[in-house]
């Protein structure tokens, strides 16, 4: 049966984003079949995928290598994105759904409990689903896409703090949520833009120990030797 090349390439991301391969390793495609098991044809065009997305650069003399953006180039990805979920966060207020409003109500709920017993890690997965469900809920494909893209982008760039006041940031949600469920769109994205300011601050950028150095002989061996299937249900979409 052959692999879906999305498949491959969701995997490849996830490895990138989480710092399986380093910024400027090589990802030649037989090292990248062998690790999931698969040919090198999604392979093939599952780097070609991922160099549109700006996580894979083509080198002369090197082939495909992981990107190495610019500090510059990742403050443009907050500032894309404090510009993007206002608007997403807005059309959400025209579009939405009950079961959207049933979901990012339930996030808040369970965001705010997280918050007041100080359970920071919990709180991370709840305020990437919550802005998840909010860009869905803009039922607009083109901008769920481009907020997924800047999600994936930002999390391999950044380290996110928790909040210096975690309980605050979570009434921030909520209110966007209050504003999306009476149809407010101006309200929504003054609300949402305020939100992404005070957000932006608690980004540290994430800094390689040695740009471009290409992964020891031992990372190597252990990226070769483990084995990532993409064969089954398991493989995380995101």
């Amino acid at each position: 049966m052959r692999i879906p090349a999305h498949s491959v390439c969701t995997a490849i991301r996830d490895d990138i984003v989480s710092g399986v391969f380093e910024r400027g390793s090589r990802l030649t495609e037989e090292l990248l079949a062998r690790r999931y098991g698969v040919s090198r044809v999604p392979v093939r065009e599952a780097l070609r995928t991922l160099e549109s997305e700006g996580f894979v650069v083509t080198r002369r003399h090197a082939g495909a290598c992981v990107a190495e953006p610019t500090e510059q180039e990742a403050a443009d990805l907050l500032e894309v994105r404090a510009l993007l979920e206002p608007l997403g966060a807005a059309r959400a207020a025209q579009r939405r759904t009950e079961a959207h409003l049933k979901v990012l109500r339930g996030l808040v709920r369970l965001g705010q409990e997280r918050a007041r017993r100080g359970e920071g890690e919990d709180l991370r997965s709840l305020g990437g689903w919550f802005h998840e469900t909010l860009a869905q809920a803009s039922d607009s494909s083109s901008l769920i896409a481009t907020l997924t893209q800047l999600r994936h982008k930002i999390t391999w760039m950044y380290v996110v703090d928790q909040p210096a006041h975690p309980v605050d940031s979570w009434a921030e949600h909520g209110a966007i949520v209050d504003a999306v469920a009476r149809g407010d769109a101006g309200r929504a994205r003054t609300l949402a833009t305020q939100h992404a300011e005070r957000a932006t601050t608690v980004h540290r950028l994430r800094r390689a120990d040695r740009p471009g150095r290409q992964p020891t002989a031992s990372r190597a061996g252990r990226v070769r030797s483990s084995q990532h299937s993409v064969n089954t249900p398991g493989v995380r979409n995101q």
